[in-house]
């Protein structure tokens, strides 16, 4: 769908934050004068009459009637695409779309690299563009990260480095590379089931002309089999993480400790990023340096400093029980406190508990809405040092207590954070204001074109 299909239509845009308001403003752009109703909360309806009087402002969730009295509606990434009341109105004849969907539509000619996957999108995506910077290329760090790609709706790069949820993957559209960099169980909760999420997620192999994803996730590897442009990472012929070194074939290419972004997991990221970049004609091992410059993203192993004897971090962008292992693994102190838990999708904490019961750190603190359901699973097995929570605050204090003579107090929920916050950066920065620092505005550094 092109903007040119919206003209003279019944349109309405259905959420009011970041991407609501972007498809508002180009809307105004692209449409002057087309008429336009949005759906916004309660709390949101002043802001948005203050901001658009151009359009009608409706303070209530739609329902499947309110939307078939549309043509078109351009819904936010977060309102879920099986929803009963958007499947009714699809029935009944209206269109939905997104901003991602009309970015795609109106940008064919983009030499565009799309990434996704469960974990490790945003820094592979910022990692990219860092890399690809470093070598002179005007670059656009866009999508999911932080930025609605219709912010940049006007805008002119070189590389268009795109981050897509799982909930804009089945939105893109002629893609020169999609990237994914690992595939597990999350948002069961948008998706309906985790073969739904799979499907979804893995949408973005068929819109892209090449593909690179994880040679170390067998499944993965299985559902890209068959595309005529596939590549891997995290292979031996390609670009690997093996002896402390980031590798591309047999050749050393740079230490992987020189990666700014600590962790065996954001080595892997930056053999991501290194391949995508080849595959794009651009010269990997000269940019391999920029590597050491890379200003890691905010509440993703984030050191926060430390504060009587306990040294603090902040990993706060953690929603699998997956995550949370890959950041103990990359905690090296002799003592940790970790601190998980948060609102309950009903993910499987199986595989955690499993590695508890081989080596768990001196205290597991479970915390928020599925707080008692992990820690009911860790004691079931048997690991010792569980602690239980009613919130974050609580938390903290009680990794506080647990580690007196020192070490370190890990945040890494394996959950959302809705039951408690915003969203994870509000986490994030709560946590650092309990923990005793300044939570600062932490920004992720590079979005837009540079």
């Amino acid at each position: 769908m092109r903007w040119a299909d919206l003209t003279g239509k019944r349109v309405a845009v259905w959420g009011f934050g970041r991407e609501g308001r972007a498809a508002l403003d180009a809307l105004a752009r692209r449409l002057p004068g087309q008429a336009v109703d949005v759906y916004v909360g309660t709390d949101e309806a002043d802001a948005a009459r203050a901001a658009y009087p151009h359009a009608r402002v409706i303070a209530a969730a739609p329902d499947g009637d309110a939307l078939s009295g549309y043509d078109i509606v351009i819904k936010s990434p977060g309102i879920s695409a099986y929803k009963p009341e958007l499947l009714e109105a699809q029935a009944r004849g209206t269109r939905f779309t997104s901003g991602t969907a009309l970015w795609f539509a109106g940008h064919a000619g983009a030499r565009s690299v799309a990434v996704t996957g469960t974990k490790g999108k945003s820094t592979t995506s910022a990692l990219l563009a860092h890399l690809a910077r470093s070598l002179g290329v005007r670059t656009a760090l866009v999508g999911n990260i932080g930025m609605p790609l219709l912010e940049l709706d006007e805008g002119e790069a070189d590389l268009w480095v795109i981050e897509l949820s799982s909930f804009q993957t089945g939105e893109a559209l002629g893609v020169d590379l999609g990237v994914v960099t690992s595939l597990y169980e999350e948002h069961l909760d948008w998706h309906g089931s985790r073969e739904r999420y799979v499907d979804d997620k893995l949408k973005l192999i068929a819109a892209s002309s090449r593909v690179l994803v994880n040679a170390m996730q067998p499944v993965l590897l299985a559902r890209a089999a068959e595309h005529p442009g596939l590549n891997t990472f995290g292979d031996e012929a390609g670009w690997h993480v093996a002896d402390g070194w980031i590798r591309s074939g047999a050749e050393d290419v740079i230490r992987a400790d020189r990666v700014a972004a600590p962790g065996l997991h954001n080595a892997l990221n930056a053999c991501a990023a290194l391949a995508a970049l080849e595959l794009m004609g651009l010269d990997a091992r000269a940019a391999s340096p920029a590597l050491a410059t890379f200003v890691p993203l905010p509440h993703r192993l984030q050191p926060l400093g430390e504060r009587h004897g306990l040294r603090w971090i902040n990993e706060s962008i953690s929603t699998t029980p997956l995550a949370s292992l890959a950041a103990l693994e990359s905690v090296h102190d002799e003592h940790v406190a970790l601190i998980v838990g948060g609102h309950d999708r009903g993910l499987d904490w199986t595989v955690f508990v499993d590695a508890m019961c081989g080596h768990a750190p001196d205290a597991i603190i479970c915390q928020g809405k599925n707080g008692p359901r992990i820690a009911d699973a860790l004691e079931a097995a048997g690991v010792a040092n569980v602690y239980r929570a009613s919130d974050l605050a609580a938390a903290v204090g009680a990794a506080r207590n647990a580690l007196q003579g020192g070490g370190a107090v890990v945040l890494s929920p394996g959950a959302p954070s809705f039951d408690q916050f915003r969203d994870y950066a509000d986490r994030g920065r709560r946590f650092a204001e309990m923990a005793g620092f300044e939570a600062g505005a932490a920004s992720i550094q590079g979005l837009g074109i540079l």
